[in-house]
């Protein structure tokens, strides 16, 4: 049993990362973790230790199409915040199949046959629907984004991988201040953005500090996602961990637009 807790806490942050993805909120996203374990508590010994992450994802699917068909098993958690009927919206509107698909096997490292039992279907449906996203990502309207990172090559690097996805580079900064500066000029509409930067200032509070005037979405870079996957306190929606390859780059950008849109005319 203490070898399942371990396996199931080695996973959680991550988890915690997809959730946050593809509602697009940190607090529904853990909201959600929250009820998947929940829901596998009862069912702890029957568990196999060897398929926990897939079991884990595929629970907190489970929870999403019971909320989406608004007919749970059981009564609502109780410790849960956010309606059902709230978290199957965001779902919906956020991130259909095809998204979950492309965030399971781009961010989370699922094989696509992974992927397609997560959500219950098919591997050719499956592969269907990870083509459509990448069409779709590949025709996502061109973005003006914000690099916020100070090691040289890594900023060059995202920077590329940024302008080769059809988007605009307004600026890169290393420092909270120049951050801070090139936002307030150059209006960005997406931000990706280092935790640790040179003058020994944090990404995070650069970050806090530019939403004050307006929602922006934004994607955190970290050697450490466990240090703000915890649940415990304010994280960040979108993160990302270095090293980082280009298709798991391109495949956040993508998600934190296509959610900080949906966000952008809420607000209107």
């Amino acid at each position: 049993m203490a070898e399942l807790a371990w396996e199931v806490a080695r996973h959680l942050p991550y988890l915690r990362r997809y959730a946050r993805a593809i509602l697009g909120d940190r607090m529904r996203g853990d909201a959600s973790v929250r009820a998947c374990l929940e829901r596998l508590l009862p069912w702890a010994a029957e568990l196999d230790t060897d398929a926990v992450k897939l079991q884990l994802y595929r629970t907190l699917h489970h929870f999403w199409s019971e909320a989406a068909d608004g007919v749970p098993e059981r009564e609502p958690i109780p410790t849960l915040v956010e309606n059902q009927a709230i978290v199957a919206a965001r779902v919906g509107h956020l991130s259909p199949t095809k998204r979950q698909i492309l965030v399971l096997t781009a961010l989370e490292g699922f094989t696509l046959a992974e992927a397609a039992t997560v959500v219950g279907i098919s591997v050719a449906a499956a592969q269907a629907l990870l083509d459509q996203a990448k069409e779709e990502m590949r025709s996502q309207r061109a973005s003006r984004i914000l690099i916020i990172e100070d090691e040289p090559v890594i900023a060059l690097d995202i920077a590329a991988t940024v302008r080769q996805s059809g988007h605009t580079v307004v600026g890169i900064a290393s420092t909270h201040r120049d951050a801070v500066k090139v936002a307030g000029k150059e209006t960005p509409e997406l931000i990706l953005a280092d935790i640790q930067l040179a003058d020994d200032s944090s990404g995070l509070e650069a970050v806090q500090e530019i939403l004050r005037d307006r929602y922006v979405p934004v994607v955190f870079i970290t050697a450490f996602p466990e240090r703000l996957l915890t649940g415990a306190r304010p994280e960040p929606t979108f993160l990302i961990t270095k090293p980082f390859d280009t298709d798991t780059l391109r495949v956040s950008i993508s998600q934190a637009l296509s959610v900080g849109m949906v966000e952008h005319l809420a607000l209107q």
